[in-house]
């Protein structure tokens, strides 16, 4: 048996942090309820289940994330391509002004050295980091973000579920990450060359 114990205490402890995720993805403050509701108590009965080989928080989380991709895959929304731009903005835009003619970076623009990644994945400010970065993201973008690379959906079922094109979600993937790398530039790595 883990040294880890699924109780109450400990779900109430993670319940925000499941509530915010599950409305970000829902976007229905009620399914919401019932899914961290279900996967909290299928968490609480499923103890035994749980080997230790990950984060307890994860584990739970992983229970969530099926009870949410389940949701998703009944609702079949749509939600129209034009709740994805911003007004008077243009996508086209915006990314031509990251690229030079010859399709290299910009200076400005180019990645930063990110170091070593995977330690950085390590740490728990990374995360708070990149929840913060996640939360400023526009609701729509973050929530195309979340499906693909958390709830891990294929692009063609974001698209069937959301109603948007194929290139329509790579754009907005794209500009979720663009934004998640500045955000993570500023609020991590450069935060973290203070440090040293």
């Amino acid at each position: 048996m883990p040294a880890a114990t699924i109780d109450n205490r400990f779900v109430s402890s993670v319940r925000q942090d499941m509530l915010a995720f599950a409305r970000l993805q829902l976007r229905d403050s009620e399914l919401a309820e019932d899914a961290v509701q279900e996967a909290s108590t299928a968490a609480l009965h499923g103890e035994q289940r749980f080997s230790g080989q990950a984060a307890l928080k994860t584990w739970v989380f992983g229970i969530l994330k099926h009870k949410i991709v389940d949701l998703l895959r009944q609702q079949g929304r749509s939600t129209p391509i034009s709740a994805y731009v911003e007004e008077g903005e243009s996508l086209d835009g915006k990314f031509d002004s990251l690229f030079k003619e010859n399709a290299h970076w910009h200076p400005a623009a180019a990645p930063r050295d990110w170091g070593n990644p995977e330690a950085a994945l390590r740490e728990k400010h990374f995360w708070a980091v990149f929840d913060a970065c996640l939360s400023v993201l526009p609701a729509n973008t973050a929530r195309v973000f979340m499906m693909r690379e958390f709830l891990e959906f294929e692009t063609a079922e974001i698209c069937s579920s959301l109603g948007i094109s194929n290139s329509n979600c790579h754009v907005i993937l794209h500009r979720a990450r663009a934004a998640l790398r500045g955000c993570l530039e500023q609020g991590w790595l450069l935060a973290g060359e203070k440090n040293r």
